[in-house]
């Protein structure tokens, strides 16, 4: 074990019992449940509203998003706009927010480079994604990418393999409908040649959630 590592209790401690989306989101920046918070410019928890019928859940902000506070508004974001509109999914249906709250990287000269959070951050932070759909209560939730299947799918749930399909679970609030995609982030990192048909697939699936959500 490397006594160096840095302590990660989880974000348990700070998540208001009982909270609605205002008095999570009032609460989050005193968060340490784990280190990202310290290089980290701010916060960033959700957007959308505090009602909607569909939560849409990323892995966590990136550059852009840990400037302006705000999730899904640097490139992935309006990808994932583009989309939904051809979807059929309005903005007023969703709720959006990430697995992990806080921008991990690794600085490189002036530019700060995506890393992709650890399973312990994930661990971290899901007492907040938990609370969130608590107060939430949607009746479909969208896993954007692997890093929030695992948050609430677990491992044997593989993005590639289920997209597009509704699973039907369990939680808190009673069953939910759950169904995974691929993230926006992965669509743009496809060769220019593959681009349009990933696009293509996102928008097939986020068409299924649309259907869900009428």
């Amino acid at each position: 074990m490397d006594d160096e590592a840095p302590a990660r209790p989880g974000a348990q401690e700070w998540v208001p019992d009982g909270g609605d989306v205002a008095a999570l989101r009032e609460a989050a920046p005193g968060c340490r449940g784990c280190e990202l918070w310290e290089p980290a410019t701010q916060v960033v928890f959700s957007a959308g509203s505090a009602s909607a019928p569909v939560a849409l859940v990323g892995e966590q902000p990136g550059d852009q998003e840990d400037q302006r506070g705000i999730p899904f508004v640097g490139p992935a974001g309006q990808l994932l706009q583009r989309a939904m509109a051809e979807a059929g999914l309005g903005a007023d249906q969703v709720y959006v927010t990430n697995a992990v709250k806080h921008f991990r990287f690794t600085p490189r000269g002036k530019r700060r480079i995506h890393a992709t959070p650890e399973a312990a951050h994930v661990t971290a932070c899901r007492p907040w994604l938990t609370a969130e759909l608590r107060a939430v209560a949607p009746r479909v939730v969208v896993c954007l990418g692997a890093t929030a299947v695992r948050s609430l799918l677990g491992t044997e749930v593989k993005v590639m393999r289920d997209r597009g399909r509704p699973m039907t679970r369990p939680t808190s609030t009673g069953e939910v409908v759950f169904v995974v995609t691929a993230h926006p982030s992965s669509v743009l990192r496809v060769p220019e040649e593959g681009r349009e048909a990933a696009y293509r697939a996102l928008v097939a699936d986020l068409a299924v959630v649309a259907g869900l959500a009428a």
